[in-house]
């Protein structure tokens, strides 16, 4: 099955053709084209993504996306197309669902919703991309077999993190269609906390990759993790949720109370702080219900300091780590065709309206 996939939930207009097979039992994904206009340099000035101006963005984008999809690819041969539904901003997503209404009508093709936040969980099986794979070739490609993931041995039961701006849920697999959840954010999600804190700091949005840049200034030194003692919200409760909302203001009060004051000390011992908390607590989850397997994805897995930290304490435990590549774990619409034939083989539809509040 070849999938063409829209994604606008937020600030990344996306497209891209996946090529899908194996069913339920063994997915497998082949992603032959996988596009991604930024809006970053939009946004940036406003410290954080304004709606109206990510939908003008999406509008402008879409046509361009796909412009350079049917400069060297027959749209002809997609067999379902599908777009992002929520969670999201519904400026943004009533802008993809409108545009794929319009485009399935046009290529009398078959049309479904998607859940942005299952898309970051299936991202975990989606296989590497090629660079041949980044810059349409100049023809229609041929087939071939498909790229071998090298996530697709999960094994379960598993225990999940999506980490995202907005969201923070931890998740007991049971199989790719069988899961419960286990807790989530009670008010600012891991994401939400990175973006914060960077505008305490006076950095740049998107939050979360300045924070990391301005923490490995303090890597260079002897005090990697940071010397500051930040709180570690809800960490010792013996539930899943979290919080991170109380994690934020104690920064804010750090540096009211201090008059002087080493950023990259704090970014660091910001971002061990949230580390502890979402590892130890992901960890505590694998061993009580018996995990053979923890998987981490959302944009805030593009963390090196997580990431690191999960296959560490993964190793420590015998458990098998898996993470999507970084280009996987930021918004984009491959994610969004794993997720969506997950979908279809097992006959559940999303309704094709913006649905702001979609969870997992």
């Amino acid at each position: 099955m070849k999938i063409l996939a829209i994604e606008t939930s937020c600030d990344e207009t996306a497209i891209s053709i996946v090529e899908a097979e194996g069913g339920l039992r063994q997915p497998r994904f082949k992603v032959l084209k996988n596009l991604v206009a930024s809006q970053i340099e939009t946004h940036r000035p406003y410290g954080g993504v304004v709606p109206n101006l990510a939908k003008r963005e999406h509008l402008k984008n879409l046509p361009i996306l796909l412009a350079k999809l049917t400069k060297n690819y027959r749209l002809e041969t997609i067999n379902l197309i599908c777009v992002t539904v929520g969670p999201g901003l519904e400026p943004c997503l009533w802008t993809g669902i409108e545009f794929a209404k319009k485009l399935a009508k046009e290529l009398k093709k078959p049309l479904v919703g998607a859940n942005h936040m299952e898309g970051h969980l299936f991202s975990n099986w989606l296989p590497p991309i090629r660079k041949s794979q980044i810059s349409p070739p100049k023809a229609d490609p041929p087939r071939a077999e498909n790229l071998k993931s090298q996530n697709l041995s999960i094994i379960f039961p598993a225990v999940a993190l999506v980490v995202s701006g907005g969201h923070t849920i931890l998740l007991k697999m049971d199989s790719l269609i069988k899961w419960k959840k286990l807790g989530e954010t009670r008010d600012d999600a891991a994401g939400e906390a990175f973006d914060k804190v960077a505008r305490l700091l006076g950095l740049l949005y998107p939050g979360g990759p300045e924070i990391e840049k301005l923490a490995l200034r303090q890597a260079r030194g002897k005090q990697k993790k940071g010397t500051i003692e930040f709180p570690r919200p809800m960490l010792n409760q013996k539930n899943y949720e979290f919080s991170f909302s109380g994690l934020k203001t104690s920064v804010l009060y750090y540096l009211r109370d201090n008059a002087k004051v080493n950023k990259a000390d704090i970014a660091a011992s910001f971002q061990t702080a949230l580390v502890d908390v979402l590892v130890k607590k992901t960890m505590r989850a694998a061993r009580e219900f018996g995990a053979k397997s923890v998987l981490l994805s959302g944009g805030v897995a593009a963390n090196k300091s997580l990431r690191e930290n999960f296959a560490i304490q993964a190793a420590r435990y015998k458990l098998q780590f898996h993470a999507p590549l970084f280009e996987y774990n930021t918004d984009n619409a491959a994610m969004i065709a794993a997720a969506a034939y997950i979908k279809h083989l097992q006959k559940k539809r999303y309704k094709l309206s913006a649905q702001a509040n979609l969870n997992l």
